[in-house]
């Protein structure tokens, strides 16, 4: 059972890309702890004979029939993008570069 004095919870924190103070890094270290330890006891679960499934209720599409219709012309798309460039909408960078 993991210690929640040992979890890294200031690498948790980066992976999330949040800020915490030191007291929310003590009750998210203890909330983890608990999760953690549930997932051991669910691991305990007698599953044998039971078969697998993605989702405990079936389910069926629900969607309409994928029909072409009319398409937006390009001054309609465009009409409330902020800025754009040559029938493009411009969007701001989101890529870092190394």
């Amino acid at each position: 059972m993991p210690d929640p004095t040992h979890i890294d919870i200031d690498y948790v924190a980066r992976l999330a890309r949040i800020s915490l103070t030191p007291e929310e890094k003590e009750t998210y270290a203890h909330q983890l702890h608990d999760v953690l330890v549930y997932f051991e006891r669910l691991g305990s679960v007698d599953v044998e004979g039971v078969e697998p499934s993605a989702h405990p209720v079936e389910r069926v599409n629900a969607l309409r029939a994928d029909e072409p219709g009319p398409a937006f012309s390009p001054e309609e798309a465009l009409a409330n993008a902020p800025a754009r460039r040559a029938q493009q909408i411009v969007v701001p960078k989101v890529v870092e570069e190394a």
